[in-house]
């Protein structure tokens, strides 16, 4: 008599999410990048108000360093949720993130209780709770999305980030409508950075009641058993992923820093223009996003190529923006450098997504990490060459480009690995 054959039984397959699930996820990534891109540009002149004497060279400092608290919450709170978050069940971790958006959000219209550090503290619990939104949102979507659909979702999700990124300008200016209407001095800084701050927090609110009420509920969590049938996610796959992921954002902080401190360097441009030239980076990478999306490249083009032709038009936009100062070169240069940026970002998101589900939290958590890492690096480090250098800055973060894209050319194995990840069945 022959001993049983012992089976390992095979996961529950997630439901697939319908439409109204996937568009409350898509509006929670939505309103973070609505609420930093609205908040971003008023900034130096808002600080200006709370830091009286304080020169042009210090503001800019603070700007960046901001926008470094703001992603060094993200670095440390990423891989936490990440990880908790595949324990315990994504959709509650969301949900967290979204309330304590809100949270942070109100807590800055009173930086008198605390201060500059008050404010910085404030920006630092933002990234924070953001880092719960951001990479988990992905994270649902690729474990209840089936293979073949992932690529168009991938795209989608990205391209609904740089609609909120668009759409942040917007919230300055219907802040500005509702200064005016509730008789409000329009010259005065704090006034609509504060009217600002309450729609934004107002949008989120709003998102994080719809995630609460169309969110499928996650299946059992995998035990070690069925995990153990999975192929691992290999140092080698993520580490390359990592790195593309901080060097391009280390990029696009710097280079976004960089257009925010225009007005230090060019006097004759307003903060319309400064916030044209927001909406026009938006727009370019919104219309990347939407090519990656109709056209499905990121299944039928080698990820490593499409990653390659994006550094190549970043680099040459950064080249552009630091050698001239003319607008109708500098919107060149933005242009280019938006359209390369916007063409790597949904490659790394799409690779992350083909890791084990079991580990899609942890996974999207890294690969957030490592760009909050970027991000505070480039932001900080924006801030204090823009300060020093000026328009020469931009041709300073050519420098991670051209590394990365030395590494693509000539490491071809390390992105064949990460995009082998998948699971096996």
């Amino acid at each position: 008599m022959t001993a049983p054959t012992s089976r390992v039984t095979p996961p529950a397959e997630p439901a697939p999410l319908r439409r109204w699930p996937l568009i409350w996820l898509a509006a929670a990534v939505f309103a973070a990048s609505a609420g930093y891109g609205a908040l971003m540009p008023l900034l130096p002149r808002w600080l200006e108000s709370l830091l009286p004497g304080a020169n042009a060279t210090d503001v800019a400092r603070h700007v960046g360093l901001l926008s470094g608290a703001y992603a060094a919450g993200v670095l440390v709170g990423a891989p936490l949720w990440g990880i908790v978050a595949d324990r315990v069940g994504r959709g509650r971790i969301l949900k967290v993130g979204l309330v304590g958006h809100v949270a942070s959000l109100l807590l800055l219209l009173t930086p008198g209780l605390a201060g500059l550090w008050g404010i910085y503290s404030m920006r630092t619990a933002a990234g924070f709770f953001v880092a719960a939104i951001v990479p988990i949102v992905p994270a649902l979507v690729a474990a209840h999305t089936p293979v073949g659909q992932r690529a168009r979702r991938f795209a989608w999700l990205s391209g609904m980030s740089l609609v909120g990124f668009l759409f942040g300008p917007g919230l300055i200016t219907l802040a500005d409508l509702l200064g005016q209407w509730a008789g409000q001095a329009s010259a005065e800084p704090a006034m609509p950075t504060r009217l600002v701050i309450v729609l934004s927090a107002v949008l989120s609110a709003i998102t994080m009641l719809g995630v609460a009420a169309t969110l499928p509920v996650q299946p059992p969590t995998e035990t070690a058993t069925t995990a153990a049938v999975r192929m691992p996610l290999r140092a080698v796959s993520v580490v390359p992923l990592w790195w593309l992921s901080a060097a391009v954002m280390f990029v696009l902080s710097g280079f976004e820093l960089g257009i925010v401190l225009q007005g230090q360097q060019h006097a004759d441009l307003s903060p319309q223009d400064i916030a044209l030239m927001f909406v026009l980076c938006s727009v370019v990478m919104l219309l990347v996003n939407g090519l990656l999306f109709f056209t499905s490249l990121l299944d039928k083009i080698e990820a490593r190529v499409l990653a390659s032709a994006g550094l190549l038009l970043a680099t040459a936009g950064l080249a552009v923006l630091g050698q001239h100062r003319f607008e109708p070169w500098m919107y060149a240069g933005i242009g280019m450098t938006a359209a390369g940026t916007g063409l790597v970002l949904p490659v790394v998101a799409f690779l992350a997504a083909g890791a084990p589900r079991h580990s899609l939290g942890a996974t999207m958590g890294g690969v957030a990490a490592a760009a909050g890492l970027g991000q505070t690096l480039g932001s900080s480090a924006g801030g204090w060459l823009f300060g020093a250098l000026g328009q020469q800055t931009f041709n300073w973060m050519i420098a991670p480009l051209a590394l990365t894209l030395g590494l693509l050319v000539a490491r071809p194995g390390w992105w064949s690995a990460t995009a082998g990840v998948r699971e096996t069945t």
